[in-house]
Formats: structure tokens, sequence, C-alpha cells
């Protein structure tokens, strides 16, 4: 049962994104979900179904706020008159160790406005993040440890 309200849930966000709610919309997302998780089925096991479905809910919602907070701060950061920007590259250390973990909070880093994961180290330990504004590099990998980290883990350990 989690496996078919995981791909509604899939379909209602590819429906979000793309901005159409059309029945042709929904049914593609439908597709795009399956073969989604279809492809993470070994991560998603049914041992803890209803309550893995809330935490994966959760992070959905986590993101969806910081989507629209890093925009929000994006959009008065290049709007302002001075612009004091210090873009940079900084290291972030991983607690997450799984491949689709770790691709999972890549993809979040970099689909959140100002930021964009570049590179994983071989040892799979360090994720090198590019910031728009790397004054405070310490609050930001504060930010996402306890944001998207802590719920990917949540979610999926």
């Amino acid at each position: 049962m989690s496996r078919y309200f995981n791909n509604v849930l899939l379909a209602l966000v590819w429906a979000a994104l793309t901005g159409s709610f059309t029945i042709a919309n929904i049914v593609f997302g439908l597709l795009l979900g399956s073969l989604a998780l279809y492809l993470v089925r070994e991560q998603l096991e049914p041992r803890r179904g209803r309550r893995r479905a809330g935490r994966i809910l959760s992070l959905a919602v986590l993101f969806i706020k910081e989507l629209i907070l890093s925009g929000w701060r994006v959009a008065r950061l290049v709007t302002s008159p001075r612009m004091d920007l210090r873009p940079g590259i900084f290291a972030y250390p991983l607690k997450v160790s799984s491949d689709f973990e770790i691709t999972l909070l890549a993809n979040l880093i970099t689909l959140t406005p100002g930021t964009l994961s570049v590179e994983v180290s071989d040892d799979r330990r360090t994720l090198f993040v590019h910031a728009i504004d790397c004054s405070d590099v310490e609050k930001t990998v504060h930010e996402i440890r306890d944001g998207f980290e802590r719920k990917i883990e949540e979610a999926f350990n």
C-alpha cells in the first residue's frame, strides 16, 4: 500500500513542479514515479511502511520550505544595491553513507537556490558544495546537517 502512496505523492510533486495538473501530466507523473520507485526498490523495503512514508513526507515538506526560503534569500541578495556576495566552494563532511542517500542529499542541495553540489570525494565522506554566499560556512554546514541530512537519515535508516 505504501508503494502506491509513494507513487501518488511523487506524481503530485511532479505536477506541482511542472505547474500542470492535467490528467495527462499526472499520468506521466505516475509513470515517472513508478520508474523512480523501481530504481530505489531496495531502499524502500516494506518493513517500516507507514512511519517511513511519514518521514519521507516530512523530508518533502522540509524541501519545499527550504526551496521557498532559499529562493527568497537569493532574490534579496541579487536585488540588493550593493550585492555583497561571497561565492565559494566548501567541503561538507557527510554522515550519510549509501549511494542513494548521498545522491539524494546532493540533489536536494542542488535544487535549493543558491547552492550547487559539485563533487563527492573518492572516499564518499565529503561533498563539495558551491554556495552563492560563503560568508558563514559553519552556519550553512549546520543547516544542511540539521535539515536535509537528518531527515534523510530518519527516512531511510
